[in-house]
């Protein structure tokens, strides 16, 4: 019993040898082929070097050879820097140490814009974070056609390794979104190396372009608003100036018509000037706290004469408790005037307005909830294709009807950006002949006591 027992012994240990000999070979062969990736652009360098000066004659070819076998034997022996993994978890070299070693991924890891690093068949070898953040499917070993699927980008991937210069192409994309970007494909190895990589070089000025038309666009719609009155102040001046000089009938039917364009221009001036004052401090978020009630009392004042002009109703409903918020109190009385104003304008006539308050409380226990305030009118609604542009500047469902009623374009862009700078939503949503409910929501503030508030109140 005792014999079979270390003969079990001895097999057991023999075993255990075997498998760290097996271990020890895969783990000095894992060791190797990390050694020589990591130095694999100094050894493509040195053999290009070797090769020249062989070309030149400088140098013969046998001595070539052996130099670069020298070299590369001395890359081996090398002591590599990296401190080794647990020995019973096994050999894996890590993907960041490569990267990190590697002088191309580190100089595109740096690069600011998207770039992606393909060998000559298109196959993804690296990408940095911003190429990570354009295209989400993005994946090492993967074809860069599975994610990037225009013609002209892949006729750049494979006429650039074959001409050995960089080309630069423009493409557009619409799924998921809509983009316009800009690619440079360069090859990192010229003439005929067939291991040669790529370097792909991606820029989206999407939203470039945008601002750009978005500016041009602001420019040409301010310039015909502020056009059109202008035209007809000019020729009613002129004509009393002229043939109507003494005519009292005539100054009495041009002199209202003249007040209403020149107020026209008054208010189209006013709100291009609070869009450039919320814009310049968009990025500022307001840190007054304001009770919300105080905000819709005070809109209620304001409005119901406007209403009563109208002959609309306006059904005002406050929250049940103080609603505190951070946000700048004139800011957001324009807000809901604007709303207001607009739901009486374009509301059904003889009908009514609602503002309704609803405090929506947070999933999230360490969150705080939100305040929505909705403006809802009953009138003839808003098709579907405009709901998205609804907040662009000068951006109207009926031109006519909007100018007839006094609008100037902007008062829903300005909610927008009022909106944005207390870091709220606003929800828009509407069907024709079923009115339409516009829905501001703003984050919750904790309350800082009565004194606050009602300083803030007070200041009103």
């Amino acid at each position: 019993m005792m014999t079979d027992q270390a003969e079990h012994n001895g097999h057991t240990l023999r075993q255990r040898r075997s498998w760290r000999a097996r271990r020890a070979a895969k783990r000095g062969l894992q060791e190797l082929s990390a050694k020589l990736w990591s130095s694999f652009w100094l050894i493509v360098i040195f053999a290009v070097i070797m090769a020249g000066l062989v070309t030149l004659g400088d140098l013969s070819a046998r001595l070539a050879l052996a130099s670069f076998v020298g070299f590369v034997a001395a890359v081996v022996l090398l002591p590599r820097q990296e401190t080794d993994q647990d020995e019973d978890a096994g050999y894996a070299p890590s993907p960041v140490v490569k990267r990190g070693r590697s002088p191309v991924t580190a100089v595109v890891d740096a690069l600011p814009d998207a770039g992606i690093v393909l060998n000559r068949n298109g196959q993804v070898l690296f990408y940095n974070a911003p190429a990570k953040g354009l295209f989400a499917s993005l994946r090492e070993g993967s074809h860069i056609s599975s994610t990037i699927r225009a013609p002209e980008f892949l006729d750049a991937i494979s006429t650039a390794p074959k001409t050995g210069e960089a080309v630069s192409v423009i493409y557009a994309e619409r799924v998921p979104v809509g983009r316009r970007l800009e690619a440079t494909v360069a090859p990192l190895m010229r003439g005929d190396d067939h291991d040669g990589h790529v370097l792909v070089l991606l820029r989206d000025f999407t939203e470039g372009e945008s601002i750009n038309r978005m500016r041009a666009d602001f420019i040409a719609n301010a310039s015909h608003e502020l056009r059109t009155p202008l035209a007809s102040l000019r020729g009613f001046i002129e004509t009393l100036q002229g043939t109507a000089k003494e005519d009292e009938s005539a100054r009495e039917r041009f002199l209202p018509i003249m007040a209403e364009q020149a107020s026209r221009m008054t208010r189209l001036i006013d709100a291009l000037l609070s869009l450039s004052r919320l814009e310049m401090n968009a990025h500022v978020p307001p840190n007054e706290l304001v009770d919300l009630n105080d905000v819709l009392g005070h809109a209620r004042d304001t409005l119901e004469p406007l209403a009563a002009d109208s002959r609309m109703s306006l059904v005002l409903e406050s929250f049940s408790k103080p609603a505190i918020v951070r946000g700048d109190r004139d800011e957001l009385l324009q807000v809901l005037q604007n709303l207001v104003q607009n739901a009486l304008k374009y509301g059904k006539p003889h009908g009514g307005v609602r503002i309704e308050a609803k405090h929506i409380p947070s999933l999230n226990r360490q969150a705080r909830g939100r305040y929505a305030i909705s403006v809802v009118d009953d009138g003839p609604g808003i098709p579907a294709e405009h709901l998205p542009r609804l907040t662009e500047r000068f951006y109207r469902v009926d031109v006519d009807s909007s100018r007839e009623k006094g609008g100037t374009g902007l008062g829903l862009a300005i909610v927008k950006h009022i909106v944005n700078r207390h870091r709220g939503e606003l929800a828009i949503a509407s069907k024709p002949g079923q009115g339409s409910t516009f829905t501001v929501m703003l984050n919750e503030a904790p309350p800082a006591g009565k004194g606050a508030a009602l300083s803030t109140a007070q200041e009103s």
